[in-house]
């Protein structure tokens, strides 16, 4: 089996980016930023060969990024990446390793250490339904090529989107459990995230609770009611000090709304 890490980024110069993060790896590299360019380049990491396509492209959006990185990745396994994330010692092994050992497995999900997630979410491997797959974020998504073609992310969601914040990768493992997926939990740290300050969050504004029940309904129409009312009952020590829980319900409805008259 082979491995490409797909990193999605901003304003890069170049390739050498990678080495910041410590992709020893094959990778596709999709640099949103004012040109537009392809080329294929052979770096030597130590001892190997690291073949990298990158890319340079004028349109915006994560979701946007993540498709076009999927779209040009050749390799049997691909993981996802963001610019603020650096790589342990062999983390290409450990992500071959868990699909050699779950070979009915079509994704795994996959640890990155930070701030506040300290822990695996959960102790031991384990196969993952609708919402156990709400606590991951896209770096820690790992899957084999061939079992999402067919299955894109939202374009509508995501950093960069103009139009809904976040929720991108949620979306996109509820769409592969509906498409019978096989999605297994892996409590082994392949990564760190370094404390940098984010690209879309800035609070738990209006702008987050609208995205956030934009994306419950695009995940599930009539479960979104569930999805909404837990999330505000459930978080609201966290969001209290910036938003009431009567407005971040009103707003994730609002939100829910918004998103299923778009879809008409």
């Amino acid at each position: 089996m082979t491995l490409q890490v797909l990193l999605s980024a901003m304003h890069l110069a170049d390739e050498s980016y990678l080495d910041s993060l410590h992709v020893t790896s094959d990778a596709v590299v999709i640099n949103q930023c004012d040109r537009t360019a392809r080329r294929d380049v052979e770096r030597r990491i130590g001892e190997k060969t690291q073949h990298v396509r990158y890319i340079e492209s004028t349109q915006r959006g994560l979701s946007r990024s993540r498709n076009m990185a999927i779209r040009n990745a050749q390799a049997d396994i691909c993981i996802l990446c963001d610019n603020d994330v650096e790589y342990v010692d062999g983390y290409e092994d450990m992500i071959l390793s868990a699909f050699g050992k779950h070979p009915d497995a079509d994704l795994i999900v996959f640890y990155i250490q930070r701030r506040e997630k300290p822990v695996p979410n959960y102790p031991t491997e384990r196969r993952m339904r609708y919402l156990s797959v709400m606590k991951i974020f896209s770096p820690e998504i790992a899957f084999r090529r061939k079992a999402v073609q067919g299955i894109p992310f939202h374009e509508e969601f995501g950093a960069g989107s103009g139009k809904y914040l976040m929720g991108e990768e949620n979306i996109f493992l509820w769409e592969c459990l509906k498409a019978h997926k096989k999605i297994y939990y892996e409590p082994v740290m392949i990564a760190k995230l370094r404390e940098e300050a984010s690209t879309w969050f800035h609070g738990y504004d209006e702008a987050f609770f609208l995205s956030r029940g934009a994306g419950y309904a695009a995940m599930d129409k009539m479960f979104s009611h569930f999805l909404i009312w837990q999330f505000a009952v459930r978080k609201i020590k966290i969001y209290q000090k910036d938003t009431g829980f009567f407005k971040a319900l009103s707003l994730m409805y609002k939100g829910r709304a918004r998103y299923l008259r778009d879809r008409k």
